[in-house]
């Protein structure tokens, strides 16, 4: 898959320390890939958000991947000076089955050990860093070795399509895979919405 060219630059006036760039991906697991430098120390504050991320940074010439969850609120983040960092947003419903999203909810953070400067651990392989313009051809890579996955139902429930799932069930299932609470959902408006196919 390749990513869509768009891009989103932010270089907002002198208060402005941290620049961000993002562009959309139409790989069907990612919903877009980020990437952004600080010029000084600072804060700044982090938004709630329903998606698990894969976050590069480089700091001190030194990188790392880390595994970071949805935030249930808002949060105040220290940033360092002159950092960089590359970020995965995964789409809701992608999930690492060994490292489900619920369990790095609100900055619950998991940092997987460097193998060299240029590789990381995961699953007992040591995996090259992915870059901005590699992303998709990275998650691809961990989609075929099974270190990756989407969850459909995840996708059903979404759409209030909860097919032969009571609603308990479906709820228990959303939050097990998302890390966040499901969608509000109504069979009678699934019905209705069936009936207009």
């Amino acid at each position: 898959m390749t990513a869509q060219p768009s891009s989103n630059e932010t270089t907002q006036g002198k208060s402005e320390f941290i620049h961000f760039e993002d562009r959309a991906s139409d790989h069907p697991f990612v919903e877009k890939v980020w990437r952004c430098h600080s010029d000084r120390a600072d804060s700044f504050l982090s938004i709630a958000a329903n998606n698990f991320e894969m976050v590069i940074t480089r700091l001190g010439g030194k990188r790392s991947l880390t595994l970071r969850g949805p935030e249930t609120r808002a949060t105040t983040v220290a940033c360092p000076a002159e950092g960089e960092w590359i970020g995965i947003r995964f789409k809701v419903g992608t999930l690492m089955p060994r490292f489900l999203p619920g369990s790095l909810r609100d900055h619950k953070d998991v940092t997987l050990p460097p193998a060299t400067g240029h590789s990381f651990w995961l699953n007992g392989s040591a995996l090259e860093y992915p870059d901005f313009a590699n992303a998709e051809a990275f998650v691809t890579t961990l989609a075929r070795s099974g270190i990756l996955a989407h969850d459909h139902i995840v996708d059903d429930a979404v759409m209030h399509r909860l097919g032969a799932l009571s609603l308990r069930s479906a709820q228990r299932h959303f939050l097990r895979s998302t890390g966040v609470t499901t969608p509000h959902f109504d069979r009678s408006s699934e019905r209705d919405t069936r009936q207009t196919y």
